[in-house]
C-alpha cells in the first residue's frame, strides 16, 4: 500500500534531500557559514548538526504554516552540542573563539534582568549571555548562537579567554546530571538581523514544542488602553481609600485609566515568627516584605475590610493625599538609620544603643502616624470582625470603582509567581507547602548585587509542591476573578531557579509552574490577563510561554539611582530604554513587549513618554497622588483613556544593532515602527551610562552626557517586516513631520539623510508618510493630530478617491490639531458632513481643528476635495 500523502512529511523529505545546501559547516576545529570561518579552534568534542537531523516537527503542535515557514528555512539552521567525559549537573564547555568580529548579545545583569552589551571578541562576552548575533559582513549576513534547553538542563553562554565563547549548562539539581548533549544550542544565518530573530525563534519553537510565539497568541486587554500602576505612588502602604483618590484624580482631569494594577501590598502576609493568622502590620517600604509569606490566598485585612460605598454618594468618606507621602518619608527615615547602624558595626562600634534607640523612636513614630491616619474607612471598620460576603472586601472595592468610573475596563493585581516573595507559609493553607533554601547559581556569580535576592537567600522560599501548581493558582486566581479582579501581573518569576534541587531540577520545576499557572490564566482570566514580570531569562521564554503573551522587557523605572549617584535621575531613564528596546529583539518574537511604568512628573517624564508614545504597547503610569502632568499625559493618552498605538513593537534600526548607545560618546538609540498609514523613527539620546563589569553594576559615564549628533533616514524603517506596511516602502516622496522641531520636510528615498542633534535625556520622534499623488496637480499625505506624540496613530482610516474629482477620506480619533501636507490649497473641506474652511500655506501645511465628539468616540470624519 501507497503510504498516505502527509504534506508535512512531504515538505520533510524534500528538504532533507537537500542537506547540501546546509549553511553550516564544522571540520577540522573551524565552524564555518557559507564558507567563512566563523568560529576557530572549536574543541573536538563540539558536534554540530542540522536542523533537519535533529527536529522531528511533526511531533511539535506548531501551527501547520509556521511548521512549513520553518522547514523551508531550515538549511539556515542546527544545533552544537558536546560530550563530556563524567556526568555532571554543572557543566562548562567551548564552543571555539573569535576575534575581531562586531556582536551584540543580551545578558544577565540580575537574576531577573537582561540588557544589551556588544564587543568584538568571545571574551567580550558577559556571564549569563543569552544570545549572541556576529556580524559576517565578508557574506553580508548575521548569525546567531542561542543557548537553548536540552533535556532536564538550561544553558547561556559565558566569556573564556583568548576570545573563547563558553557554554554552561546547568541542571539546577545535583539528582539531574549528564555528559552527553547534542542539541544545546541553536545557530542561524540570515541576510537581514531582523529575519533572523524571527526565523531562529520560530524554528526553536517548533524544535523545543515547550513555548509559543507571539503570532500564535491573544494579547491582554490592556495592550492599547491607559492605564495607572500603585506601586510607586505608595509602595506597601497601598489600599482602598488611596487607589479610589488615584483613579478620581486621573478621571477629574478627563484623562480616566481604563485600567488600574494594584501592585505589592494588597496581599495577607506575614513572617514566620508572626501569628499565622495575622497580617504584617504597617509595611511601608519595598524590602520590608522580601522574606514575607502568603498566610492565605484573600486580601488583606486594609482591603478585607472595605464595606461597599464607602466612597459612593455624597457621604463619601474623604482621605488625606499626603498619607502616603508622610509614611513613605517616616519609613525611609528608619532605613538610613538601620544603614548607619550596620556601618558602624561595619567599622568596628561595639555600642551601637544610640543607633538603636533612635530606630525604635523612629518606628514608634510610623507605627503612631499609621494609628492616627486611619485606613480611610469608617472607624467600624477598623475593628476585627466577619468581613464575608459581598458588601465587603475586595469584591465590595472593585464593584465601587467600576460604578463611579464607566471607562475602568480592568482591574488587575500583583503577585509573586510563588506567591509573595518569601513564597506559601507552611501549614497556613491546604497546599503541601515547605520552606526550601535557596541555592543561586555559579551562573550569577558576575551579576549586579541585589537587596532581593538576599532577602530571599536569607529567608528562603515557601515553595508549594510542584505536583499542586495547578491548585496553587487556581486558589490564588478564582478568588480574584470572582472578585471581579481580571488579570495579574506576576514578579519575582525566576525564584524558581533558586529552589529546584530537590524537584527534578530547574526545567522540570518551572515546567509544572508554569503549566500551572497557564492552566488558572485560562479558566480564570482569559488566557490572557498577565504582565509577566522579573522574567528575563531563556527558562522562561523557552519553558512559561505557552500561554503569556505579555512582559516587561526592561528593568523597573527608577527614578533616582539607588546606589547614590545624584545625575542617576537622568542617566538611569536612557539606560531604561536600552534594556527596552534591545530585549525586545528577542521577547518580542514570544510576547508583546511592555515598556514598563513611569511618573509623569519625574524630570524626565517627557523622554520617557516619547518612547512610550511609539513602543507599541500599553501606556500606563505609576504617579503620586497629587503629582501630576497631564499636559503631558494629554500627548500620550486619548480622554477615553486609549492610545494611538503603533502597529508592533518598536525595535533598534539596523544601524544601532553593533553600537553602544549609552557610552561610547557618538551613537543615538534609533527606534522604528509602523503606524497604519506610515512609519516612525524615534530618536533617543541613551549616552551617560552602562554596565561596569568589574564593579557590576551600572554606573554613570558622566564624559558621555552630552549632546550627540545623528543621521535619519526613510531605509531606516524597515518596511518589509510588515505586510501592510511592505507597499508603503516603495513610495517615490515622503512628508516627514519632525515633532519636537514642529517641521515638516519633503524627501525621497534617494535625498540624503536628515542630520539631527538631540540633547541629553531628550529625543526627536520622525514621522514618514507617503506622499499620494491625486489629480493632475494635488500631492497630499495626513500626519495626524499634532497634539499627540506619535501624530500617526491617530489616523484610522484613509482613502482616496483618484476618479472623478479628486479626494481624500479620513477618519481620525482625537481633538486638537491636525495637520496634513498638501502642495496646494484643497478646494472643500468637510467636517463630519459639515463644510469648513481649513487653514493652508504655501509650505505645504494644511490644517484643521477637530473636536472631541464623545458620542463618536473622539472620531471625526474628514475629507479633503482636490
Amino acid at each position: 500500500m501507497a503510504p498516505s500523502n502527509n504534506p508535512v512529511n512531504s515538505i520533510l523529505n524534500r528538504l532533507r534531500s537537500s542537506s547540501l545546501d546546509q549553511c553550516f559547516d564544522l571540520c577540522k576545529g573551524k565552524f564555518s557559514v557559507k564558507g567563512c570561518p566563523l568560529l576557530h579552534d572549536v574543541p573536538s568534542n563540539v558536534s554540530f548538526r542540522p536542523f533537519s537531523l535533529v527536529c522531528n516537527e511533526t511531533e511539535s503542535d506548531a501551527p501547520f504554516p509556521l511548521v512549513q515557514r520553518v522547514k523551508a528555512l531550515s538549511h539556515k539552521g542546527g544545533f552544537l552540542g558536546f560530550n563530556t567525559d563524567e556526568p555532571s549537573d554543572s557543566v562548562v564547555n567551548s564552543l571555539g573563539r573569535f576575534t575581531d568580529r562586531k556582536f551584540l548579545s543580551i545578558f544577565r545583569f540580575k537574576t531577573w534582568w537582561s540588557t544589551q552589551w556588544v564587543g568584538t571578541s568571545g571574551s567580550d562576552l558577559q556571564m549569563e549571555t543569552q544570545w549572541v548575533v556576529l556580524d559576517v559582513p565578508e557574506i553580508k549576513s548575521y548569525v546567531i548562537i542561542i543557548p537553548i534547553i536540552e533535556g532536564g538542563f538550561r544553558s547561556a553562554l559565558t566569556p573564556g579567554n583568548d576570545g573563547h565563547v563558553m557554554i554552561f549548562a546547568e541542571s539546577g539539581s545535583s539528582h539531574v546530571k549528564s555528559c552527553c548533549f547534542s542539541s544545546i544550542a541553536y545557530v542561524h544565518v540570515s541576510e537581514n538581523p531582523f529575519n533572523l530573530m524571527k526565523e531562529a525563534f520560530s524554528a526553536i519553537r517548533v524544535h523545543l514544542n515547550t513555548f509559543k510565539l507571539l503570532e500564535e497568541k491573544s494579547l491582554p486587554s490592556i495592550v492599547d488602553k491607559f492605564g495607572w500602576c500603585t506601586w510607586d505612588a505608595f509602595y506597601l502602604t497601598v489600599e482602598p481609600a488611596g487607589v479610589w483618590q488615584g483613579v478620581k484624580e486621573f478621571a477629574d482631569a478627563g484623562v480616566s485609566p481604563r485600567f488600574v494594577i494594584i501592585d505589592d501590598g494588597w496581599q495577607s502576609i506575614n513572617n514566620d515568627g508572626d501569628d499565622p493568622n495575622e497580617d504584617a502590620k504597617n509595611l511601608a517600604l519595598g524590602g520590608e516584605q522580601m522574606t514575607a509569606r502568603l498566610h492565605r490566598f484573600e486580601e488583606c485585612d486594609k482591603f478585607r475590610k472595605y464595606k461597599g460605598g464607602s466612597f459612593l454618594g455624597s457621604n463619601a468618606l474623604s482621605f488625606n493625599p499626603q498619607k502616603p507621602k508622610m509614611l513613605i518619608t517616616k519609613a525611609i527615615e528608619i532605613e538610613h538609620a538601620v544603614k548607619a547602624r550596620d556601618k558602624a558595626l561595619q567599622s568596628g562600634a561595639t555600642d551601637v544603643s544610640e543607633f538603636e534607640t533612635k530606630i525604635k523612636k523612629l518606628k514608634q513614630e510610623l507605627d503612631d502616624m499609621f494609628e492616627v491616619e486611619g485606613s480611610g474607612l469608617p472607624n467600624g471598620n477598623r475593628e476585627s470582625f466577619d468581613c464575608k460576603g459581598d458588601d465587603f472586601g475586595l469584591k465590595a472595592f472593585t464593584r465601587d470603582l467600576r460604578t463611579e468610573f464607566k471607562g475602568l475596563d480592568d482591574i488587575w493585581v500583583w503577585h509573586a509567581l510563588c506567591g509573595a516573595w518569601g513564597g506559601v507559609r507552611p501549614g497556613a493553607t491546604h497546599l503541601d507547602c515547605k520552606v526550601v533554601p535557596c541555592n543561586v547559581s555559579s551562573g550569577l556569580d558576575g551579576t549586579m548585587p541585589d537587596l532581593a535576592v538576599d532577602k530571599i537567600v536569607e529567608g528562603g522560599i515557601g515553595l508549594v509542591h510542584p505536583n499542586q501548581a495547578d491548585d496553587f493558582f487556581d486558589s490564588m486566581h478564582s478568588h480574584l476573578s470572582e472578585s471581579g479582579v481580571t488579570g495579574v501581573k506576576v514578579d519575582v518569576i525566576h525564584t524558581l531557579e533558586y529552589v529546584s534541587e530537590e524537584y527534578g531540577g530547574r526545567v522540570n520545576l518551572a515546567k509544572a509552574y508554569y503549566n500551572g499557572l497557564s492552566s488558572s490564566l485560562s479558566k480564570n482570566f482569559k488566557g490572557t490577563g498577565i504582565i509577566s514580570s522579573m522574567q528575563q531569562c531563556n527558562d522562561f521564554f523557552f519553558l512559561g510561554t505557552k500561554q503569556i503573551s505579555m512582559g516587561r522587557v526592561g528593568d523597573d523605572f527608577w527614578f533616582q539611582d539607588p546606589n547614590g549617584d545624584p545625575n542617576g535621575v537622568f542617566w538611569l531613564q536612557g539606560v531604561h530604554m536600552i534594556h527596552c528596546a534591545y530585549n525586545s529583539l528577542w521577547m518580542g518574537q514570544i510576547i508583546q513587549p511592555d515598556w514598563d511604568m513611569f511618573q509623569s512628573d519625574h524630570v524626565c517624564a517627557k523622554y520617557h513618554a516619547g518612547s512610550r508614545a511609539i513602543c507599541g504597547g500599553p501606556v500606563y503610569l505609576s504617579d503620586s497622588l497629587g503629582c501630576h502632568n497631564f499636559d503631558l499625559i494629554k500627548k500620550l493618552v486619548h480622554p477615553d483613556g486609549t492610545i494611538p498605538k503603533c502597529q508592533r513593537f518598536a525595535l533598534p534600526t539596523r544601524d544601532c544593532l553593533f553600537v553602544n548607545p549609552l557610552f561610547d560618546n557618538k551613537s543615538l538609540l534609533k527606534l522604528w515602527n509602523f503606524n497604519k498609514y506610515g512609519g516612525v523613527i524615534g530618536a533617543f539620546n541613551c549616552q551617560g551610562a552602562g554596565w561596569d563589569s568589574k564593579v557590576r553594576r551600572i554606573i554613570g559615564y558622566p564624559q558621555c552626557y552630552k549632546p550627540v549628533t545623528g543621521s535619519v533616514h526613510i531605509t531606516d524603517i524597515e518596511w518589509d517586516q510588515c505586510m501592510e506596511a511592505a507597499a508603503m516602502g516603495e513610495a517615490e516622496e515622503y512628508v516627514v513631520y519632525l515633532d519636537q522641531a514642529e517641521s515638516l520636510l519633503l524627501l525621497t528615498p534617494k535625498s540624503n539623510p536628515i542630520q539631527v542633534t538631540i540633547q541629553p535625556s531628550s529625543f526627536e520622534i520622525f514621522s514618514f508618510v507617503p506622499v499620494k499623488n491625486l489629480g493632475p496637480i494635488a500631492k497630499f499625505a495626513p500626519i495626524g493630530v499634532t497634539d499627540m506624540f506619535n501624530s500617526g496613530g491617530t489616523i484610522q482610516e484613509l482613502d482616496y478617491n483618484e476618479t472623478g474629482a479628486a479626494a481624500a477620506r479620513l477618519k481620525i480619533k482625537g481633538g486638537g490639531n491636525f495637520l496634513a501636507y498638501s502642495n496646494v490649497a484643497p478646494k472643500t473641506c468637510y467636517l463630519n458632513g459639515t463644510e469648513v474652511a481649513p487653514e493652508w500655506s504655501a509650505d505645504g501645511k494644511l490644517k484643521l481643528d477637530l473636536p472631541w465628539t464623545e458620542e463618536a468616540n473622539g472620531i471625526s470624519d474628514v475629507v479633503f476635495v482636490f
